[in-house]
């Protein structure tokens, strides 16, 4: 069901009260701040999949940088400068309760990945970072995204692990 969804950003106008992932964090920051943080602040945009003119998920995206020695891949650490690195950050990924195991998270994702290629093309960005939340893990290690290299030891089991893509893998894995 995922190809029946229309993913596209966020407008003001939608409605996000009817929203809900199963995580409290994510649903209030649907509901509450995502637009704020599109509209208002122009900190990221967010993306949602519509199904049937209702929201069954949603991305929210930000440019961001990370450092040259966090890079996990150790061939592409040597090829990279020592000056902060662009990435497209995937800061929030949310799919409503009713609408699990239709492929709406892979369809967001594939989203956030195919818009990461073209900021590599317009900005630059050698990858996606994402803050995987210790249910998620193995789906993104799944995926080909590592560990950040750099993460402090005896991080509680409860807080975000942050993920690395490569935009190479990336660019491998989208047809273009």
């Amino acid at each position: 069901m995922a190809s029946a969804a229309e993913i596209r950003p966020l407008a003001r106008d939608d409605d996000r009260s009817g929203f809900s992932c199963g995580h409290a964090d994510l649903d209030r920051f649907f509901e509450h701040y995502a637009g704020q943080n599109q509209f208002k602040l122009h900190l990221a945009v967010t993306y949602v999949a519509v199904v049937a003119k209702r929201i069954v998920g949603f991305a929210t995206v930000a440019p961001s940088a990370i450092e040259r020695a966090s890079v996990p891949n150790a061939r592409l650490r040597k090829r990279l400068p020592s000056y902060p690195l662009p990435v497209l950050r995937l800061a929030r990924l949310g799919v409503d309760l009713r609408a699990r195991g239709l492929g709406i998270g892979s369809g967001l994702l594939r989203h956030v990945l195919v818009l990461a290629l073209e900021q590599r093309d317009r900005l630059g960005c050698v990858g996606v970072v994402t803050d995987a939340k210790p249910s998620a893990v193995a789906f993104y290690a799944g995926l080909g995204f590592e560990a950040l290299d750099g993460v402090r030891e005896g991080t509680l089991t409860s807080e975000p692990l942050p993920m690395f893509l490569g935009i190479e893998t990336i660019a491998h894995a989208l047809p273009p």
